[in-house]
């Protein structure tokens, strides 16, 4: 079974979920793991973290030209305005992935996020993807606008937002010199050009890769409904009196996550 690195973004807020994320990434992935990357900004806690957790500490502002305050983006909803740099700039980070480390395979992971069944991210050479049943615009008119087409997923009822996506490094990198060539500029700029920035969440790394893939590569993916299931932030401190067994094993479920607005 191949080899796979995995990258995660994460500011201090999610540092009472992250080391449960890291423990289950190496209990559950089925894959020979090379780095962890824990992709954060300088912070004396994450990187004792990292140390503990053997992982590979690397500063967010070193992986691209850009930095979160050059993002400026602050969308309205319910006539309150709300600063999402930081969001938009950790997907950013995500696709920079096949930067790191030297395997072919590439698992991104949302910090919040924690694998509860066990995980085989290729077989026979194929891709598997996770999705589900969705459909939110925004995404699919900044998929429109960069790629110059529509996205295949609405078609087939497929949504790749899943808190987790694994990236071929190859195809990753061929979906960005796709964007920075047909917008003469690059790939991480024609994002931002694209997408609506008063419109909140108007941009998905999953999603973007996932159509690309489905739209060009359908032949290399296996496509697995998500099965995540959302629980209380205030619940990861009593993690150990959650029955994540019975949760796999009775009802399928393949991962949990505690988001931080889920009070």
């Amino acid at each position: 079974m191949n080899r796979i690195d995995v990258l995660i973004p994460v500011i201090e807020k999610d540092l009472d979920v992250l080391p449960h994320a890291i423990d289950a990434v190496r209990k559950q992935v089925r894959h020979p793991l090379g780095e962890i990357f824990i992709v954060a900004p300088q912070s004396a806690k994450i990187r004792d973290l990292c140390s503990a957790r053997k992982c590979s500490f690397v500063d967010e502002n070193s992986v691209l030209p850009l930095t979160k305050k050059d993002l400026n983006y602050t969308p309205t909803r319910n006539n309150v305005t709300v600063d999402r740099s930081g969001w938009l700039f950790q997907q950013l980070l995500k696709l920079s992935g096949d930067t790191l480390g030297s395997s072919e395979g590439l698992l991104a992971l949302d910090a919040d996020t924690v694998l509860i069944h066990p995980h085989v991210f290729e077989y026979n050479d194929k891709s598997i993807l996770f999705c589900r049943t969705l459909y939110y615009k925004p995404y699919f008119s900044t998929y429109k606008k960069l790629l110059g087409e529509e996205a295949p997923g609405p078609a087939q009822s497929l949504f790749f937002v899943s808190h987790y996506m694994y990236f071929k490094k190859k195809r990753l990198n061929e979906l960005k010199k796709f964007i920075a060539s047909r917008h003469a500029t690059n790939w991480y700029r024609a994002i931002l050009s694209s997408m609506n920035k008063r419109q909140w969440d108007s941009f998905s790394e999953y999603e973007t890769y996932g159509n690309f893939m489905l739209k060009n590569y359908p032949q290399e993916i296996i496509l697995k409904p998500r099965r995540n299931l959302s629980l209380k932030r205030s619940s990861i401190h009593n993690i150990g009196k959650i029955d994540l067994n019975q949760l796999a094993k009775k009802h399928g479920i393949r991962s949990v996550s505690f988001h931080s607005w889920n009070k």
